[in-house]
């Protein structure tokens, strides 16, 4: 059972039964789940993950006006709850803070996104890192009668302004084609195989990107980025393995050039099919360009073709 399944066991037999008895005029205001940071929020949590900043329950999340209404009162509620859950929780890391419990869904957002609500602008939605989207948007609801916080979520995914999801694309493109078509044999040609070795993880980096704007989802924090690339129903599973091939085997230089090409003509196939780009060159620079020129605000065109990502 991974975090999601206990938290959603926890609140269903704990949770839930209080509610109803003691909030049920404010039940239908509050959104009920888990998400938020760590790989307990993606799902991706085992035992090893569990040695640290681990913490058995789920989140309640409120508006400003109901938890200014009954925040109080509902945080003591839930204490008493979890005080009943069994004891599946470790100790915390330097780091580590805790997002079970009530919460502001305005705090929420700005401990993730930095802002308390909605990118707003086009440099909020294009500057805010992916895996700070990728945090707010994962888990799972449980409940959530009004809508109010899922659709934030769901906007979040769906609302990002095109040209600024072209940019990302074309950021992502220019630096595939600088870190892995160009730099890795350049770098080994030079005599530099420390920087070679860095040049593909920057590549491995910035194809996870691409695939996951191509998807329209966000990538999150970088250790749990090639498992999460394997969910991707557009080609996420060949690429992960194409990576993770490209950066652990002992594969000659020569090989890897080869599955470097083999992930650039993937994305260049799927960006043409998407009328993203016409180019006929495989080099992915040349398409980096043509996507920049499908973007219509003049601002964003202008920013340097490696901005964005």
């Amino acid at each position: 059972m991974n975090a999601i399944e206990l938290s959603r066991q926890l609140f269903e037999e704990y949770g839930l039964p209080v509610l109803k008895a003691e909030f049920s005029q404010e039940l239908p205001q509050i959104a009920c789940g888990i998400a938020g940071r760590g790989s307990d929020s993606f799902g991706f949590d085992d035992e090893i993950s569990r040695d640290h900043d681990f913490e058995a329950g789920f989140t309640l999340w409120l508006s400003d006006e109901l938890e200014e209404k009954c925040g109080f009162r509902l945080s003591r509620a839930y204490k008493k709850i979890s005080a009943d859950f069994p004891d599946f929780s470790s100790g915390k890391s330097l780091y580590g803070t805790s997002e079970k419990g009530v919460m502001r869904i305005s705090d929420f957002l700005r401990r993730h996104l930095g802002f308390p609500r909605l990118p707003e602008s086009w440099q909020e939605w294009l500057y805010t890192p992916e895996y700070a989207f990728a945090e707010v948007v994962n888990g799972e609801i449980f409940l959530d009668e009004s809508g109010s916080f899922s659709a934030i979520r769901r906007r979040l995914v769906e609302d990002m302004p095109n040209d600024v999801r072209l940019k990302k694309l074309a950021a992502a493109a220019v630096l595939m084609a600088q870190s892995g078509q160009y730099n890795f044999s350049r770098c080994l040609a030079h005599g530099e195989n420390g920087a070679a070795v860095l040049a593909l993880s920057d590549f491995a980096r910035h194809t996870v990107t691409m695939f996951f704007l191509l998807n329209n989802r966000y990538a999150p924090y970088w250790k749990w980025s090639l498992r999460a690339l394997k969910t991707l129903p557009l080609s996420g599973r060949e690429t992960a393995g194409d990576l993770e091939t490209l950066l652990c085997s002992a594969l000659s230089a020569g090989d890897k050039a080869l599955i470097i090409e083999k992930i650039c003509a993937r994305a260049v196939d799927i960006l043409k099919k998407r009328g993203l780009s016409s180019s006929s060159d495989m080099y992915l620079e040349s398409h980096a360009l043509e996507i920049t020129r499908r973007i219509r605000s003049r601002e964003i065109r202008e920013l340097h073709l490696m901005e964005g990502v």
